[in-house]
């Protein structure tokens, strides 16, 4: 075997494991998960009496700019917060109290 059909080989190998890996890295996370994640956030500054999150993902935008979300609530300490989480990410994006 030559050292350029060797070397392209490598080469063709790490570009499609590098495009997997991103592919794979891009799947949303789950309802429950993402559901976790908001109480653990809400759960620093006070107990949490009740909490619940639309298991369909929705689209969402602010400030021009398109994500995957996930909408939930948080009920504590007699407030209720309702809560915008990405699906992709679960990062909190938007929270506003009732």
């Amino acid at each position: 075997m030559s050292w350029k059909k060797f070397i392209t080989g490598a080469a063709l190998g790490f570009a499609a494991a590098y495009a997997i890996k991103a592919q794979l890295d891009r799947q949303m996370i789950s309802a429950k998960k993402a559901l976790s994640l908001a109480k653990a956030a809400f759960g620093q500054s006070a107990p949490i009496s009740g909490s619940w999150i639309q298991i369909t993902p929705e689209t969402y935008e602010k400030n021009n700019i398109r994500y995957t979300i996930y909408k939930g609530g948080i009920c504590r300490d007699g407030a209720q917060y309702e809560f915008v989480i990405d699906a992709y990410t679960g990062t909190m994006i938007d929270v506003k109290q009732l």
